[in-house]
């Protein structure tokens, strides 16, 4: 069964394998609804925080994420990126 996975989960600086699409896939869902901490984030997609904050710092590298704001810092999507379909 093929799985759907955010478009903007597939990174181009790192070799995408189906674990990490998954939790990006994840981290992107919860941040299309709200800014969020790394530690909310975790607790919402019952990753670990450190596995969170990998993926956060990946996807900021592509400019996909920011973080923004003093501790605890939030993330939010920025417009790059590919676009789901609507």
């Amino acid at each position: 069964m093929k799985r759907a996975y955010h478009p903007k989960a597939f990174l181009s600086l790192k070799r995408n394998i189906r674990p990490g699409l998954v939790a990006r896939t994840q981290i992107l869902s919860q941040l299309e609804e709200d800014r969020l901490s790394a530690k909310a984030i975790a607790q919402k997609t019952d990753l670990s925080y450190a596995a969170t904050l990998y993926h956060l710092h990946l996807l900021e590298a592509e400019n996909i994420l920011l973080c923004k704001g003093k501790r605890p810092y939030l993330w939010e999507l920025t417009g790059a990126g590919q676009q789901r379909l609507r």
